[in-house]
């Protein structure tokens, strides 16, 4: 490429206005988070219980906080360094917290089999 004088203005003019992106990324976003949210309600209304349940809310709510973190706060356009200083330390406190799960039901457990049916019964009477 050459150092024309009218490449040079056109390469200054590309980088004050910044990365424009098309608008139609924008409305296929639109319509994957309405579909997302319409599969959310749908959870509701048909009434499914349980894990099932709740599974498909946590899918449904990660899926859509990720298209909304890629496109319009433009996550997928950076580099890979920023990427990775805003999202590993919540992905580390939701690590964290599981191995905090998995121990307290382990505690939990360890206290009932050593001291009795539960920590809040009642002692009995002689």
């Amino acid at each position: 490429m050459t150092d024309t004088p009218h490449a040079m203005d056109t390469r200054h003019v590309a980088h004050d206005e910044g990365q424009q992106h098309p608008i139609k990324l924008y409305f296929v976003v639109w319509v994957l988070l309405f579909i997302l949210s319409a599969g959310s309600y749908w959870v509701d209304y048909a009434q499914l219980q349980g894990l099932l349940r709740w599974s498909l809310i946590l899918i449904f709510m990660v899926l859509k906080a990720g298209l909304i973190i890629a496109v319009f706060m433009h996550m997928a356009w950076e580099r890979l360094a920023l990427i990775y200083a805003i999202l590993l330390p919540p992905l580390a406190l939701i690590g964290l917290l599981a191995i905090l799960i998995i121990e307290s039901e382990y505690t939990a457990g360890t206290r009932v089999i050593e001291l009795g049916q539960g920590a809040g019964a009642a002692p009995e009477e002689q």
